[in-house]
């Protein structure tokens, strides 16, 4: 994985790739996620690094413990996932690009434009 230099702390951006991964499926309601030591070594990241993630993750009841057992996807991640997401996007990154949009003089009508040529077709834009 390439961590992306001066964002996220490390730890944030493996609880990112995990959330995606239970998006997509890999990592399904229910199931267990690889020990804290596997995917340490598959990341060549300190585990203590993924415990954060981990405890990151159950902190927002995404994933639970069963002690002696390891980290299992809650029944109700991937909902919750996507609301996390989406209210993010609403409440903080869409501010920072309606800001840019209103310097550049880009208008509702433009950016309405663009948005739905998009939906049309995603490989165009």
């Amino acid at each position: 994985m390439n961590f992306q230099q001066n964002t996220k702390a490390i730890y944030i951006q493996i609880a990112d790739r995990l959330c995606d991964q239970i998006l997509q499926g890999d990592y399904p309601p229910g199931e267990r996620l690889p020990s804290v030591r596997d995917v340490a070594a598959e990341l060549q990241v300190n585990a203590n690094t993924v415990v954060r993630s981990f405890e990151r993750l159950s902190m927002q009841n995404l994933v639970y413990n069963r002690r002696g057992i390891g980290y299992f996807v809650a029944e109700d991640a991937p909902e919750r996932i996507l609301a996390y997401r989406a209210e993010t996007l609403l409440t903080d990154q869409l501010r920072e690009v309606f800001t840019l949009l209103n310097q550049l003089h880009i208008t509702p009508e433009q950016l309405a434009e663009r948005y739905r040529n998009f939906i049309d077709n995603p490989s165009q834009v």
